[in-house]
């Protein structure tokens, strides 16, 4: 009978309250993280064009000199500026990028000497405050700095998070859990989306900013809800304690100078050099995909939008208008598209959350493997389809929850796999190290972005059909990677 009983054992059968909290907590701090990262997304159509707009007095400059380039001067300012924007918010996402791999790095080796809780509630403490101070940018460089800082603080969180909900909970609920923790992030992607919608979308704040002379009030509001977060720092202070492994680890390392904790040189000796350079990789196609293709999934129902609306006002002859009466029939829409902007981004997030917390039961039935290789033919099959074939707004509406599901979906793993690449005593540096590293191999996507649509002259939707392709290397990099399903976690 107790055979049987434990064959019908249900993952979360035996969990304590106690690691209920921590995974509540470790999930809050991931949704605040995710929404500090995408504030910025969604409000890039209006942050960055209104600080190359504006001097640091408030100004308005009707244009900005060219560089005395050929080509610049072959160029309305308008252009000129318009290029400006696009340049400066890659920057800015690049920045992300990179602040991202140097907490995540810098904060799972200080998770792994000095602690969990400790490292959790610093980089909390780093992300909220940078991104509060993000609303006070007078300058485009202001915005794309803090975006760095902020990052710092994201990258590490995660890292220590993770590592963190893996060594509380028992090795069956591993999985599950580890999706639950990463799936969270959805509900800090739809923050940023009612942010969008009641901030900076929101006629009657655009109307009272108009008012008080201060047309970017809305977007800097959305940036001011950073600091929120802090409170979660109390809470972890008195509610959380170290996890026994840890503990246990540290005695270990006092004992044995072989055992020190945190040593990132570690990474890369013996049998886990293979382990880091596959969890570097997968990290790098899955977070190189994300911002290469992932995120333009909503300018797919904007274009679709703006192609209806266009229509209608041209009582079907749109295609003969000419660019400048394009635009000015498009600013008359401004409120109506970006809310369309915003529910395209709330439909691939949706997606993308659910896709994430389905990751851990497909990964614990099929094998953690199996589980990258569906997601990841999945997320390049869906792009394709919805970059290439996709033009009307309902099809685009049904389509994008599942291109959310397929191209997000597998960012779970890396909380589920990573952790069980590692010992605890490299748990966080390794954890954070995987995930950050692939950072910087995903950051030249951004400009690889701009790249192909300024010198290529290809269009957006070619562009993030072309970098979708990476997902194939998260496909051979598979070949590779060590299956850790029912193992038990090293210690």
């Amino acid at each position: 009978m107790a055979n049987c009983k434990d064959q019908v054992e249900r993952w979360y059968d035996g969990i304590t309250r106690y690691q209920w909290l921590v995974l509540v907590i470790a999930s809050l701090g991931w949704i605040f993280d995710v929404f500090e990262g995408q504030i910025f997304v969604a409000s890039m159509r209006e942050a960055m064009p209104s600080l190359v707009a504006e001097d640091p007095s408030g100004k308005t400059i009707a244009h900005e000199e060219t560089t005395g380039d050929e080509e610049d001067k072959e160029k309305s300012p308008e252009d000129t500026r318009q290029g400006k924007i696009a340049l400066y918010n890659n920057i800015a996402l690049g920045a992300f990028l990179l602040g991202g791999a140097l907490g995540g790095i810098l904060f799972g080796m200080v998770s792994d000497r000095i602690g969990r809780t400790k490292t959790m509630q610093l980089t909390i403490l780093f992300y909220s405050l940078f991104t509060c101070l993000s609303a006070f940018s007078q300058q485009w460089w202001h915005l794309a700095a803090f975006r760095f800082l902020v990052a710092m603080g994201v990258g590490g969180e995660w890292a220590v998070a993770s590592s963190m909900v893996a060594e509380v909970f028992p090795d069956r609920a591993r999985a599950h859990v580890g999706g639950i923790f990463h799936g969270s992030s959805v509900l800090g992607g739809i923050l940023a989306v009612l942010a969008g919608f009641f901030l900076i979308g929101n006629p009657a704040v655009q109307a009272y900013a108009e008012q008080v002379e201060m047309p970017s009030l809305p977007w800097r509001l959305g940036f001011g809800l950073g600091v929120l977060p802090a409170l979660l720092i109390i809470w972890i202070r008195l509610s959380l304690r170290e996890p026994e492994s840890w503990q246990a680890a540290r005695q270990r390392a006092a004992k044995a100078p072989e055992q020190r904790m945190g040593s990132i040189s570690d990474l890369f000796r013996g049998a886990y050099l293979r382990r880091t350079l596959v969890g570097v990789t997968l990290a790098g196609a899955g977070l190189a995909t994300f911002w290469g293709t992932n995120i333009y999934g909503k300018n797919v129902l904007l274009s679709a939008a703006e192609r209806q609306i266009l229509a209608r006002e041209s009582v079907g002859q749109a295609e003969t208008q000419d660019d400048d009466t394009k635009k000015m029939i498009l600013a008359d829409h401004q409120i109506q598209l970006k809310r369309w902007e915003m529910l395209g981004m709330l439909l691939v997030t949706i997606g993308g959350g659910v896709g994430l917390v389905c990751f851990g039961p497909i990964c614990e039935r099929l094998g953690r493997r199996p589980a990258f290789l569906v997601y990841h033919l999945g997320g390049l099959i869906s792009a394709v389809i919805v970059f290439q074939f996709l033009e009307g707004i309902t099809v685009t509406v049904l389509a994008l929850p599942l291109f959310g599901f397929l191209t997000v979906g597998m960012h779970a793993g890396y909380a589920i796999y990573f952790p069980e690449l590692y010992p605890t005593r490299l748990r966080g540096t390794g954890t954070g190290f995987c995930f950050n590293a692939g950072r910087i191999l995903a950051a030249p996507i951004l400009f690889a972005n701009g790249w192909l649509q300024k010198d290529w002259g290809y269009s957006l939707n070619d562009t993030a059909t072309l970098l979708s392709l990476l997902f194939l290397v998260g496909v051979v990099v598979l070949i590779f990677a060590p299956e850790t399903k029912q193992q038990k976690l090293p210690d």
